[in-house]
């Protein structure tokens, strides 16, 4: 087991925030004050490192229970605004995914589709103070004669309404271009074709699994920014695949580790939960959030110290390979080469466009930075981390 000259707990940490003497700064500033002191003395000069990204992240939604309703329904198909929610659950619990499209929408059949309203929409209403329409049927019981109730509904109408989200906070992802002769429409938004664009979808030296990549501090119970209120992480999300190959600082070189967060959707804000339509490919929707990273040692300085010329991604083409599961790379660029806002591919200079938005990540960082300054967020230190390989 590495010894480390710098040892701090969790239980040291939440005190001196208690106390209002921990030292609070967000991943940016970290950079620079590890560059300029070192791993060992920014770890004796700081306590906790604050992260965000505020990004699309499809596989999100809310567990809700509508209520009962006079007489009592045991809802088989339920409807929010037009939006189906899974109801195959319990009498009035659904679930709602940030993808799901309303049943009328006519998708790709006029391509590209517009598709201007899912479930990140209804999220975001309910989240905006809005009244939705709430449309259940059912096949009636003893128990439950009623068969339809139709009625408006508003967040604090809702018993109960849990953002889950079963991946968020992708450790890295993607630069998506185009190599084909013709425009194509993906979630990494409209990629024109002979690469002419190029998106990518990471905050950076922000972005929350960047700054733990070996999730030495991330887990089970970490308590987080979700939405603009506090969230946990319940475990390692879908797709969570730490196994890929990394830089010597110990972060990944392509798409790796996910989140599977959850919290109080009643404390959330709209500013925060943002339903979005993506061009001939459908409704997501974007989420905020932000993780703490105690600095334990000098291994976590050392961590959240990296910048964005540290960290690395692969060019990949989205017309064939992608589709196609073929593992090809057309270039491996850096996080500061993509934010100047050009790359080179194939010889060619290509225009970069981002799908985070590390103005909302640096919000988000800073937000959280003044939640612990105040004693307001303490440290939840997780009950297991999440596995690394």
């Amino acid at each position: 087991m590495e010894k480390f000259k710098v040892q701090k707990t969790y239980e040291e940490i939440n005190a001196r925030i208690k106390a209002g003497e921990a030292v609070v700064v967000t991943a940016e500033e970290m950079v620079g004050i590890v560059r300029d002191k070192g791993p060992e003395e920014a770890a004796r000069t700081v306590d906790v490192v604050t992260t965000g990204t505020f990004s699309p992240m499809c596989s999100s939604g809310a567990f809700i229970n509508f209520g009962h309703s006079k007489p009592t329904i045991k809802a088989s198909r339920v409807w929010l605004n037009g939006v189906p929610a899974y109801a195959g659950l319990a009498a009035v619990d659904v679930y709602l995914g940030a993808a799901e499209l309303p049943e009328d929408d006519p998708l790709n059949m006029v391509f590209p589709g517009e598709f201007r309203y899912g479930g990140g929409h209804v999220l975001e209403d309910l989240l905006a103070g809005k009244k939705v329409v709430l449309k259940a049927i059912a096949y009636g019981t003893d128990c439950y004669p009623n068969k339809e109730i139709e009625k408006e509904v508003t967040l604090q109408d809702l018993p109960y309404a849990l953002l889950m989200n079963p991946r968020n906070a992708y450790q890295n992802y993607n630069c998506a271009v185009n190599l084909s002769d013709k425009t194509i429409y993906t979630y990494m938004g409209t990629l024109r074709p002979n690469a002419k664009n190029a998106n990518y979808c990471s905050a950076g030296e922000l972005s929350p699994l960047m700054n733990d990549p070996l999730y030495k501090t991330i887990g089970l119970g970490t308590r987080i920014f979700l939405g603009g209120g506090i969230g946990y992480v319940g475990w390692h999300g879908t797709q969570h695949n730490p196994g890929v190959p990394r830089l010597e600082n110990g972060t990944p070189r392509k798409p790796a580790g996910t989140l599977m967060v959850y919290g109080d959707l009643k404390q959330m804000q709209a500013r925060w939960i943002k339903g979005i339509s993506m061009q001939g490919y459908g409704a997501t929707m974007a989420v905020g959030i932000g993780i703490p990273i105690p600095i334990l040692n000098e291994e976590m300085a050392r961590f959240t110290g990296v910048s964005d010329d540290e960290l690395v991604t692969q060019v990949v083409d989205y017309s064939y390979d992608y589709s196609h599961g073929v593992a090809r790379s057309y270039g491996e660029v850096s996080y500061a080469q993509l934010k100047t806002g050009q790359i080179e591919v194939n010889g060619q200079q290509v225009t970069t466009s981002p799908l985070s938005s590390v103005v909302r990540a640096r919000e988000i960082a800073q937000t959280l930075k003044a939640w612990i300054d105040k004693g307001d967020f303490l440290l939840g230190e997780p009950s297991t981390t999440l596995p690394d390989k």
